[in-house]
């Protein structure tokens, strides 16, 4: 990134991702997901009162998977994580990476008027954000 320019997270961050509700299975979850390349499913709010929710592609792995549950019998509530950590579109990168970093996260959704508009990675802010820059 050159001295001076900045780049937001709506500028790297994916528009498309997979919205469920948490009282699906995983199978059913993964089954209806388009969008794995996100590497996660976000969890809809049930009512305007509610925080959205998050399952990670790693959750699935540990928490199904490697417990050797059956995805069809484990309900997403279960394994998300709620309510996310999120951020902003127009937040800069370098503060989201900092983000990211404090609180251990790989990747968040990004959430403007308490809509997700988009999902931001690691991934995207180095490839995208970055190098697309350098």
């Amino acid at each position: 990134m050159r001295h001076g320019e900045m780049v937001r997270v709506k500028d790297v961050m994916k528009t498309q991702f997979d919205l469920i509700h948490g009282i699906e299975t995983v199978a059913d979850a993964l089954r209806q997901a388009q969008h794995l390349e996100t590497e996660c499913l976000l969890v809809d709010r049930r009512n305007e009162d509610d925080e959205y929710g998050i399952v990670l592609l790693a959750d699935i792995a540990k928490k199904v998977l490697g417990a050797d549950k059956a995805a069809d019998r484990v309900n997403v509530y279960e394994i998300m994580s709620k309510p996310v950590l999120s951020v902003e579109p127009n937040m800069d990168i370098r503060y989201c990476a900092r983000l990211f970093e404090r609180f251990g996260l790989t990747l968040a959704p990004v959430i403007q008027n308490r809509m997700v508009v988009g999902v931001v990675s690691y991934r995207d802010i180095v490839l995208r954000g970055l190098r697309d820059r350098l």
